[in-house]
């Protein structure tokens, strides 16, 4: 067996081993017109022979593109990876991708050193552009992307004063029809399981279900507030919680599906029917919400939407990089079903 190269070769070997200039090289890595067919086949044929991998910043400066798109996911919890929402959304992102001929990388940066990492990777031109998904309230990212000049589009904001651009469900009015409907229903002690509270989407589900109690004229109460973290398990613990404090409870809105779904073991274990005795609705409309017993009311988020619309941004961004940000929100509905 012959002795293994000690490093990677150069656009000079390729030259050398095709016979042709270095600049000619260049051109056919780069796809550029002007090179005769037979050419290109000899420098092709070297850049096989000797394992070339072109430079990427390099052709990054030189205005090519890389054809491949980064997600990054940020959230800190591992636990939230189990979650049905990030893979319906990363399901939504790559289909909606793979109608543009762009590559999906899925990378984790829930760090200081894993940001910095990611950031010098996304300069050197090995991405076109970066969706950003889970992100919480003092996350840095979305901002260190923008000063890099780098194409982003985030799931969700940070505030309501973001500005970099976003596509996001209308969490307000989503929560605030669950609960209309539970006051409809004539429930009067409403309480409410939220998100972690450092993220604007769980803030928005908790304005929206305070809202709708303020137009109903009911009373609301700290006390009728559990925050949770979207997981099952938190909704079975905040809703054992919520019991022990107002046993009373007639109606709740969890802030995810399995949340609910956590929420109706809790309520079960209590000897609680639902929705005769306790009414519940979810937010997101996962396959989950028609298998829970009883199958779940729920606030049906436009995942398909949110992914094609994402993509449809951060292409206006990476074709036009000098355009002002976007902000795109989309309806929510709510889906009735047995348990409200």
């Amino acid at each position: 067996m012959g002795r293994q190269r000690p490093d990677t070769p150069t656009l000079e070997e390729v030259a050398a081993r095709a016979g042709v200039g270095r600049g000619t090289v260049s051109r056919v890595i780069n796809n550029a017109a002007g090179v005769k067919e037979s050419t290109r086949r000899l420098v092709q044929q070297a850049i096989a022979e000797l394992g070339y991998v072109p430079n990427l910043a390099a052709r990054s400066l030189a205005g090519r593109r890389a054809d491949a798109v980064a997600l990054v996911m940020t959230e800190p919890d591992w636990r939230q990876f189990a979650e049905p929402f990030f893979s319906e959304i990363v399901r939504t992102l790559g289909d909606t991708l793979t109608e543009t001929g762009l590559q999906l990388l899925l990378t984790l940066v829930r760090s200081d050193t894993e940001r910095s990492r990611f950031l010098e990777y996304a300069r050197g031109g090995r991405v076109d552009g970066v969706l950003v998904m889970s992100v919480h309230a003092d996350d840095p990212l979305p901002d260190m992307l923008a000063e890099a000049r780098l194409p982003t589009v985030l799931l969700g904001r940070r505030s309501g004063d973001e500005s970099i651009s976003y596509v996001d469900a209308d969490n307000v009015g989503g929560a605030r029809s669950a609960v209309t409907r539970l006051v409809e229903q004539g429930r009067r002690a409403i309480a409410t399981i939220t998100g972690p509270l450092d993220m604007y989407a769980a803030q928005c589900r908790l304005r929206g279900y305070q809202e709708a109690l303020d137009l109903a004229g009911l009373p609301g109460s700290a006390s009728l507030v559990a925050e949770g973290d979207f997981t099952e398990e938190s909704g079975r613990h905040a809703m054992a919680e919520l019991l022990s404090r107002h046993p009373e409870i007639d109606g709740v809105l969890a802030a995810s599906d399995t949340t609910a779904a956590g929420a109706l073991t809790a309520l079960r274990a209590a000897g609680r029917r639902v929705p005769e005795d306790v009414a519940v609705i979810g937010f997101d409309d996962f396959p989950l919400a028609r298998r829970t017993d009883p199958p779940l009311t729920t606030v049906r988020q436009p995942l398909e939407e949110i992914g094609r619309a994402m993509v449809r941004l951060l292409q206006e961004e990476m074709e036009e990089p000098s355009v002002a940000w976007r902000h795109v929100i989309l309806r929510t509905e709510l889906v009735v079903r047995e348990s409200a």
